[in-house]
């Protein structure tokens, strides 16, 4: 088992494949809404493979990435034409040196969540601030906490099943285990695949903090970010209690 906060190289391998199907219907439209009408350059932290960076990128966004994965990073240069390869980086976003200024930096799919220590949570907003030009906005989403679920986890669950290639299958089971001193979820991702007429498996496992409301409004009014709003749904929804989603908008 692989166990680390980076990306391994058969799950950045099988990336596009899973979450085309099991998040694009959730965060799609409303990331790429707001990266098309950013009316600038863009930072995209936490590009990965590519599932906002391309489609941005070819409808004319003046877009560039950043991701701490080099697995990751390697699948997107892949599709990328190499006149565009310096638009995308291996970097830590705590740690990146940039003299380009955004007028929007995104944040999608829970990046901010891989900050397991308030220190660095302070130390991410802090850099992406600074990227910012005045009046730029940072937006990123995280999950609102399952009780039930961080109560009981998650054990084996078949989340994706498909073909990675014609009829070769590929499956994806997932287990989580929660630790509410530390708020952190241990994830385990399983992944089970038909090649060279085996069935191969590898299986990963990450970490991920987790945020309630007043804890997330308190980190945020310790930024150097002059407004934020916290909306509950990604039509910007007010927060309720059936609300899955926290997300995240920021002005610098």
């Amino acid at each position: 088992m692989v166990r680390s906060s980076l990306y391994p190289d058969f799950f950045a391998r099988f990336y596009d494949v899973i979450y085309d199907v099991v998040r694009s219907e959730a965060d799609h439209d409303y990331f790429m809404q707001k990266i098309l009408n950013a009316g600038g350059k863009v930072l995209e932290v936490g590009m990965g493979t590519g599932r906002f960076f391309m489609e941005a990128l070819e409808q004319g966004a003046d877009i560039y990435g950043v991701d701490i994965s080099p697995s990751m990073v390697d699948v997107l240069l892949a599709k990328l034409p190499p006149a565009e390869h310096h638009r995308v980086r291996v970097a830590d976003i705590c740690a990146l040196k940039d003299e380009r200024r955004y007028d929007l930096v995104v944040a999608p799919f829970r990046v901010f969540m891989h900050f397991l220590t308030v220190e660095k949570q302070l130390k991410a907003l802090s850099a992406m601030h600074a990227l910012l030009l005045p009046g730029g906005r940072l937006i990123f989403d995280l999950f609102v906490p399952n009780l039930k679920m961080l109560s009981e986890g998650l054990h084996d669950h078949l989340d994706f099943e498909g073909e990675y290639e014609p009829g070769k299958m590929l499956r994806r089971y997932s287990s989580m285990e929660a630790d509410p001193v530390h708020q952190i979820s241990r994830v385990t991702f399983r992944l089970e695949w038909e090649e060279e007429g085996s069935l191969k498996r590898e299986s990963w496992e990450t970490e991920l903090r987790f945020f309630f409301r007043y804890e997330l409004e308190h980190l945020l009014q310790k930024s150097a970010f002059n407004e934020f709003s916290i909306f509950g749904d990604f039509k910007e929804g007010g927060l309720t209690a059936s609300s899955k989603e926290f997300i995240v908008e920021c002005t610098a």
